[in-house]
């Protein structure tokens, strides 16, 4: 089936970029490299959040039993940009927020968008030295934190001066609702911003053993919008080129008119899944975002059913854990129109069980990564089901290619295996203070994945392998050598590997192989203790083996950790 409509697709993506069209694409020259873009793109993303201006009474935020409309946040927007600029945050300054996803975590992000500031995305997760570190690594003006966030902050044994704003708390600093007492001021001044410019600084966990702040300029950020809504539309336009000319039927029940959107946003605002995949496309669409407290299956059933969610895009685990969960059979799920999401890649199996559970929608996937502000390639629907194993192919603004571990080009084919690499608009900056690690990672515009993949004749990616050395936990990246940094802090460890190993739920869990030193002790509980001081919860290993042979090596003297896990699990 997928050889036989696939010209539709590759013909409605041709269409997507005609000259004239919204989503054409053209080239231009990008700190000094030349670099695919959106020629109708707006410039930056305060623009893209004043064209939501007219969406006015239409329901914006939904967080449990709090709602609020585009007109009700348009005006905390303004309240809280008018309160940052008066308490000396400007153009290039940098705001950390701390929370939950609260609906101030929205209005926090919108009011930096628009004054030219930055947001540093604070990993909620964080202990109080993972806290320190990004602030002092990110060096902000300002701090926007909830009870919880505020609480670690003061347990800091060196507090860094700055403006303080307590959500839902009264713990330190100026409350939000001080803030969002002041006048209106009815309108936020202009501001200089440069599609170059940074809006946000998102932490990915350091292969050094400390996070790197990845900047995310406001051009990346406005063409990962553009590069969700031109795949979404391509498969759209796709599925009905091929109905029209018979290749495939026509659905049996057409909905009338197509629902508004809803989207549902059950991970966390501080990554890019949530902020730059969800809530930047659902805001320019008009549409309702869904906040969650904390993940929990059985209660996203009821906000599905409650508020008629029609996306779901979370880590495959949530897709699983509803499917499973024994509310599904009596919840109301037919306004799904996909389900998925990403921060892991969904199993074939999985792909196929949504297919077959959804009333009226389809599985739907994108590959991404902070350092390109969002997704990569995206799969979706009748495609998705026929190449369950592809995550799709690249995104109009990217271009696409194969490496060896040298950093060679490889000829491209179906069956080539290389290290994929990808240059276009979306690509970051480069990591915040890490000159080195920046060009590490990105040379000449190209930005190596470090993802194993091989594309195939219709140009969809298959990640085969990833290269770094990384546990994906529940769609979060977990660096081995941040753990064994931590881990190594222990007097007793003479030795450590830390390393991934298959989990039902979560596609990956934590494990780590330990070697104590001659005479000492330790048990699996006192590490993971010792451990909470310094690491997240998600970081700790879950399972640990205690070796009394030293830790096999290769001959550069590195850990051969795919044996070890052979040779423990299996796998």
């Amino acid at each position: 089936m997928i050889t036989g409509v696939m010209h539709h697709y590759l013909a409605a993506r041709a269409e997507l970029d005609a000259p004239g069209s919204p989503f054409h694409t053209t080239t231009e020259v990008i700190r000094g490299v030349p670099l695919k873009v959106f020629a109708a793109a707006p410039p930056h993303m305060r623009a893209v959040w004043e064209m939501t201006a007219g969406h006015g009474d239409k329901e914006y935020l939904v967080y449990e039993d709090e709602r609020y409309t585009y007109d009700e946040i348009h005006a905390q927007v303004r309240k809280l940009a008018a309160h940052l600029l008066a308490n000396g945050v400007k153009r290039h300054d940098r705001v950390a927020v701390a929370m939950r996803n609260y609906p101030e975590w929205v209005v926090s992000y919108w009011a930096c968008m628009s004054i030219g500031a930055a947001v540093v995305g604070m990993n909620a997760w964080w202990t109080a030295p993972e806290m320190e570190y990004a602030l002092n690594d990110s060096e902000p003006h300002a701090l926007i934190a909830d009870d919880e966030r505020l609480e670690r902050f003061l347990h800091m044994p060196a507090q860094r001066p700055m403006h303080i704003i307590a959500v839902r708390s009264e713990r330190v600093g100026t409350p939000w609702a001080s803030v969002m007492a002041e006048p209106d001021p009815g309108s936020v001044p202009p501001a200089e911003i440069d599609g170059d410019d940074d809006a946000t600084i998102f932490y990915t966990s350091g292969t050094t053993g400390f996070p790197k702040g990845a900047q995310l300029t406001h051009r990346g950020s406005v063409h990962n919008i553009f590069n969700i809504v031109a795949m979404t539309m391509a498969t759209g336009l796709a599925e009905q080129k091929a109905i029209a000319a018979g290749d495939v039927p026509a659905p049996a029940n057409p909905p009338a008119a197509p629902p508004a959107p809803v989207f549902m946003a059950p991970t966390p605002l501080f990554h890019v899944t949530a902020c730059n995949c969800i809530l930047h496309p659902g805001t320019l669409a008009g549409g309702k975002v869904v906040l969650m407290y904390k993940w929990d299956a059985g209660r996203a059933l009821e906000l599905i059913e409650r508020e008629r969610v029609t996306n779901f895009s979370g880590v495959p685990t949530m897709s699983r854990e509803m499917l499973l969960h024994p509310d599904w059979a009596t919840r109301d799920t037919s306004t799904l129109q996909g389900m998925g999401g990403g921060g892991a890649a969904l199993q074939p199996d999985l792909v196929l069980k949504i297919a077959g559970a959804l009333k009226t929608g389809q599985p739907s996937t994108g590959y991404g990564m902070t350092e390109t502000c969002g997704i990569i390639t995206a799969n979706s629907a009748r495609f998705y089901v026929a190449k369950p194993a592809s995550c799709g192919p690249l995104v109009p603004t990217l271009e696409g290619k194969l490496v060896d571990e040298d950093g060679n080009d490889l000829p491209p084919g179906p069956d080539t295996l290389g290290v994929l690499c990808v240059r276009g608009a979306i690509v970051i900056k480069g990591y915040l203070n890490r000159p080195e690690a920046s060009a590490d990672s990105i040379f000449d515009g190209w930005l190596n994945t470090g993802d194993i993949a091989r594309i195939d004749e219709h140009g969809f990616v298959f990640i085969v392998d990833r290269a770094k050395d990384m546990v994906l936990r529940g769609g979060e990246n977990v660096y081995c050598s941040e753990v064994e940094t931590a881990i190594y802090h222990h007097e007793a460890i003479a030795e450590a590997a830390v390393f991934g190993i298959p989990d039902e739920r979560l596609g990956e869990e934590v494990a780590a192989v330990i070697v104590l030193r001659p005479g000492a002790s330790l048990t699996h509980d006192e590490l993971t203790h010792f451990l909470a001081v310094s690491l997240a919860k998600h970081k700790i290993p879950a399972k640990v083996w205690f070796r009394s042979e030293p830790i096999p090596r290769n001959a550069n003297g590195k850990f051969l950790k795919r044996e070890l896990r052979k040779e423990l699990v299996g796998d």
